[in-house]
């Protein structure tokens, strides 16, 4: 057989063949510079061994060994480096983490509010230019209106943006006066007792507008409570300026009304038929008079009449110095009982509800209307040809009393409401933005949107009733001026921020309101200081800037709807006068009708026997009330 030779490479070769195939396997192993690094140390280490420096080559089972201590230090080695490779993608985790919460953090604190804040500026501008066009008195009503807008979420009255996100100015515009605790306590006292036996009837015909009546006919029930009578259900005014045809159950909610009294007066919807050709005594009570003039000069007409007439209702009763129960009865009606009808109160609260979808808005009592021109001469900046016309409303209307007046001095004195420009500027100075919603609480302007332009042209987000119903849904109220005014005194009553622009009935009865609910933000111009300011702007004097801000600011820090207690009469006022220049009770109802655990105001209260006052528990009446019950 032929023999077989094995050529033996030399151990040169050999370790020179190791150690590519070992560099081989760690290259395709590792991808780090610092790990290739690591491997070289390793390799020198490898070759640093005797049987690698040897000129020997090693046998089979030294070449077996080599091969077995090669592949486990290169399993434990590449066992490191996973975990050295784990530890540090871990690591890079762990700091990518914690930069994204450090940069998410400042971007929150710092940018994230403005952006917010400039988005819903230009979404609430695009809803504007989108959904109000300039026309009739600021505003033209669209097909659909505002009752199919869904754009926003509903807001619940009052509520303000969430901390943290509106600027502290803006929540500033809109944040509430504190209220010191002051909440409603209208409960009689431990001695009040239910109504005795009638004297009589009593019917009263309310006269002026709605909210003119509606103080009245509050009187009206006090005083029947001071006569023990019981009253008719008042007439409403349908001669006066407005014509209204609206009866009692028209505006208000009749069947409550009467309800709400049961426990205070007897109250009948109309005067029994036996009644109705019988004598009445038609009497004009005196104005803010107290619990004695009823009882001694009206009381004893009752003992030759069945039934008397009040041919007024407005301001019959003092605003002070009456029994405590007798004020809390004042409220009780006022703030009860003396409930809108439930046509208008549902339709209110929905236009409140629609008003809401953009946020806190502005209800403006506008009283730029003729009627209140006329009455109290204001023609300042108006042409000949209105002021004219408005003189002779005041001359040709009968029961307004003053027909001579001096347009300059009553506008110097305050007693002018102010112009739509004059509010304009009163409320940009105030810092509302030229993007905030303002529902214009009042009938026709005077002049139109001619006059509205100085308005306009710094608020162009203006609402009216005809802007947030659409006509079908206005049609039961129209022509019927004061059920229109309730729809505008539910909307006052509700809104964020309330501003008159006059101190008419409405203004003080919705501000009155206003304080009875927890005080909510009222804000009162001070227009004898601010005809002033206007003044000099109109002379180049003053600018439209921070300076006159700054003034207008100040002048009104503390008119905004805080508790106090109800003015008292002018300094040196004397007689009937005196009352006269009282703060009227249904302006402030405070401290009758709202009291504070936490911070009650230093007020003694007259001290009254009211059983010795109120005609139930006089003796002599009831003689004389069994004498005509015989008859």
């Amino acid at each position: 057989m032929p023999s077989i030779s094995c050529v033996q490479p030399s151990a040169a070769s050999w370790r020179r063949s190791v150690i590519i195939k070992y560099r081989s396997f760690i290259t395709r192993t590792l991808s780090s510079p610092s790990e290739m690094q690591q491997m070289k140390l390793d390799v020198r280490e490898v070759s640093e061994r005797r049987w690698l420096d040897s000129d020997e080559v090693p046998s089979q089972e030294q070449r077996s060994t080599m091969h077995r201590h090669a592949s486990q230090h290169t399993s434990s080695l590449g066992r490191r480096l996973r975990v050295r490779s784990g530890a540090g993608l871990i690591g890079f985790l762990w700091m990518l983490g914690y930069v994204s919460v450090v940069l998410g953090a400042l971007f929150s604190t710092f940018f994230f509010p403005d952006i917010l804040s400039m988005l819903r500026s230009q979404r609430s501008s695009m809803q504007s230019h989108m959904l109000y066009q300039r026309g009739d008195h600021g505003v033209q009503p669209r097909s659909d209106e505002l009752n199919l807008r869904q754009e926003f979420g509903s807001h619940r009255l009052s509520q303000l943006p969430s901390p943290g996100v509106e600027s502290v100015e803006f929540k500033k515009l809109w944040k509430p006066p504190p209220n010191r605790g002051f909440h409603p306590c209208v409960e009689p006292s431990e001695s009040y007792s239910g109504p005795g036996i009638s004297r009589g009837y009593l019917l009263v015909q309310s006269n002026g507008g709605l909210n003119q009546m509606r103080a009245g006919i509050c009187d009206m029930v006090a005083v029947a409570r001071i006569l023990n009578a019981t009253l008719v259900v008042p007439e409403l005014d349908k001669r006066s300026f407005w014509q209204d045809s609206s009866n009692f159950s028209d505006i208000f909610d009749v069947d409550h009304f009467i309800e709400a009294l049961r426990g205070d007066v007897h109250v009948v919807k109309s005067l029994p038929q036996e009644y109705l050709l019988a004598p009445k005594a038609v009497k004009q009570f005196q104005s803010w008079s107290n619990v004695k003039y009823y009882v001694d000069i009206i009381a004893p007409v009752w003992r030759d009449y069945r039934v008397i007439r009040a041919s007024k209702s407005d301001s019959r009763l003092a605003n002070n110095d009456l029994p405590a129960d007798i004020q809390k009865l004042r409220c009780r009606v006022h703030y009860d009982a003396l409930r809108f009808s439930c046509a208008i109160d549902e339709f209110g609260k929905k236009l409140v509800e629609r008003l809401r979808r953009n946020g806190p808005y502005i209800a403006l009592h506008l009283r730029y209307e003729k009627d209140m021109l006329a009455f109290s001469g204001c023609t300042h900046g108006l042409t000949h040809k209105e002021a004219d016309e408005l003189t002779t409303i005041r001359q040709t209307t009968a029961h307004w009393k003053v027909k001579d007046i001096n347009s300059t001095d009553q506008r110097v004195k305050g007693y002018c409401p102010l112009t739509p420009k004059e509010v304009g500027i009163f409320l940009k100075a105030l810092g509302y933005p030229e993007t905030t919603p303002i529902y214009i609480a009042a009938g026709e302007i005077y002049g139109g949107d001619e006059r509205m332009k100085g308005l306009l042209s710094r608020f162009p987000n203006v609402l009216r009733k005809e802007t947030v119903a659409t006509p079908e849904e206005l049609a039961p109220f129209v022509n019927h001026s004061s059920q229109l005014a309730a729809l505008d005194y539910i909307v006052s009553v509700e809104s964020n921020v309330f501003v008159p622009s006059y101190s008419g009935n409405m203004a003080r009865a919705v501000e009155g309101h206003r304080r009875y609910l927890e005080h909510r933000k009222t804000i009162t111009p001070d227009r004898k200081e601010l005809v002033a300011l206007f003044d000099k702007l109109d002379r180049g004097e003053l600018t439209e800037g921070p300076e006159l801000a700054e003034m207008i600011a100040n002048i009104h820090k503390r008119r905004q709807g805080a508790p106090r207690k109800r003015k008292g009469p002018i300094t040196g006022t004397k007689g009937r006068d005196r009352f006269r220049t009282e703060e009227v009770f249904y302006t402030n109802p405070l401290p009758d009708c709202l009291c504070s655990e936490t911070d009650p105001i230093n007020i003694k209260p007259k001290i009254f026997n009211t059983d010795r006052q109120l005609l139930s528990h006089d003796p002599q009446w009831r003689d004389g009330l069994n004498s005509w019950q015989r008859h």
